[in-house]
């Protein structure tokens, strides 16, 4: 990201000098240079101001979040999933500690729970690590689950929705059924990569299991771990997954139609989950909506990085040199040059890639309901960070040898952005 940032000013600085050097002041137009400090100072301006417009959507959205949350919707999940993720794991005994731990990491990415996943998903790797021959080298339960997280499994893509929000989108969560599409693609074909990465890299069978003395001399912590949740009947499991599965072509033929429901339906049935599971919506929902400000506030500095190099670099005429000289060829294929910055971005950093959509559907001359506008932010719900992820859940066991790990979240994020595109030519081309 360091290295990104100061690209993107040099050559906006490097762009400005070279249009100062040839303009003609006859002509009455503001000098570039000048044009790039009035960049700076407004798309600090508006970083701000973008910030504090969503401190109100976000809250909303976090408190719904704790309503479901505390009404015990992870673990619902969790008991709808296991028999799926049996067959995914099979090195993985159905009752191992890992196994809960996982169910519970991808139902919270499911929901949007990005505070409650990272601490399940470090938990599960230290639970997969036990059940590792050789230290320090991901096994294929490790890269599996890794390349699981990297495609996105999102359901909800809360974050995004509040963002288009707060830009001023007529139907911010109209990106709810290309999000679907997308992910429901990128996940298969990390799930198909990393299955066959692991058959061209072979793998050793039956590893041994640490014992609970040795887990937590290992790692403390760990011997003390969740347990798996207790399955629904199979055929309970099997109905409602496919029925997720039937979902996914529904929201893309009907997805207009259906999209204006959505919100009002999330607000009722999120609340009316938890009285019926004796939640007290009104303090639970107040105490979730509390993390909203407080996220509002702590992206300011980096939207402020983001979108003033993004501004001068617009600002300078870089960015038209870009769109005139990539638009051509990506165009063809529905992905038009100025999409191209996220979808690059959003394997590196999830802040910046962040910040690059807000710029991106706060551009008067793009928007959030343009067919650009909801390509970006089918990105940014339907992809993930994952170098950060790879990062984060090895470092959490100390592995070194990723194998095969990073070339399936890698495809899964190609996987991502080429369904993104398939889904918003469909509906929004």
């Amino acid at each position: 990201m360091n290295l990104v940032f100061f690209f993107i000013v040099i050559v906006a600085f490097g762009f400005g000098g070279v249009h100062q050097i040839l303009w003609n002041p006859a002509n009455g137009d503001p000098s570039p240079m000048a044009a790039l400090s009035k960049a700076m100072v407004e798309s600090a301006g508006g970083a701000v101001d973008l910030a504090i417009g969503l401190v109100g959507v976000m809250t909303l959205f976090l408190g719904l979040m704790k309503v479901a949350e505390a009404g015990g919707m992870l673990t619902l999940l969790a008991r709808l999933i296991r028999p799926l993720m049996v067959r995914l794991f099979p090195d993985v005994p159905p009752d191992h500690p890992a196994m809960g731990a996982m169910i519970l990491n991808l139902s919270a990415n499911a929901l949007g729970l990005g505070n409650a996943a990272t601490p399940f998903g470090i938990r599960a790797m230290q639970e997969l690590d036990t059940l590792n021959p050789e230290r320090g080298t991901a096994t294929d339960a490790m890269a599996l689950f890794l390349a699981i997280n990297t495609s996105s499994v999102t359901l909800l893509p809360t974050g995004v929705i509040a963002l288009r929000a707060a830009a001023g989108s007529a139907d911010p969560a109209g990106i709810l059924p290309t999000t679907l599409f997308a992910t429901a693609g990128s996940t298969l074909v990390a799930i198909l990569a990393a299955k066959g990465l692991a058959r061209l890299f072979g793998s050793p069978k039956n590893p041994p299991l640490d014992s609970e003395e040795e887990a937590e001399a290992r790692d403390p912590g760990t011997a003390e771990v969740l347990p798996s949740p207790p399955p629904f009947p199979a055929w309970v499991s099997w109905t409602a997954l496919g029925g997720l599965l039937g979902f996914v072509p529904l929201t893309v033929l009907y997805g207009k139609a259906v999209s204006p429901w959505i919100l009002p339906l999330l607000m009722a049935g999120f609340l009316t989950f938890g009285v019926i599971r004796k939640v007290p919506v009104y303090e639970v929902f107040v105490e979730g909506a509390k993390e909203g400000f407080q996220v509002a506030i702590r992206i300011i500095p980096y939207l402020v990085a983001i979108l003033v190099a993004v501004g001068i670099f617009r600002a300078s005429g870089a960015m038209d040199a870009v769109v005139g000289w990539i638009g051509g060829f990506t165009g063809k294929i529905g992905l038009p040059a100025r999409a191209l910055p996220m979808a690059l971005m959003r394997p590196l950093s999830g802040s910046g890639a962040f910040a690059i959509l807000a710029s991106t559907i706060q551009d008067p001359a793009i928007g959030p309901d343009s067919y650009v506008g909801y390509l970006v932010s089918t990105f940014q719900g339907s992809t993930e960070t994952t170098f950060y992820v790879v990062a984060v859940y090895f470092g959490a066991v100390s592995v070194k040898r990723m194998r095969y790990t990073l070339a399936a979240a890698l495809c899964a994020d190609a996987a991502g952005i080429l369904f993104a595109v398939l889904a918003c030519s469909w509906l929004f081309g």
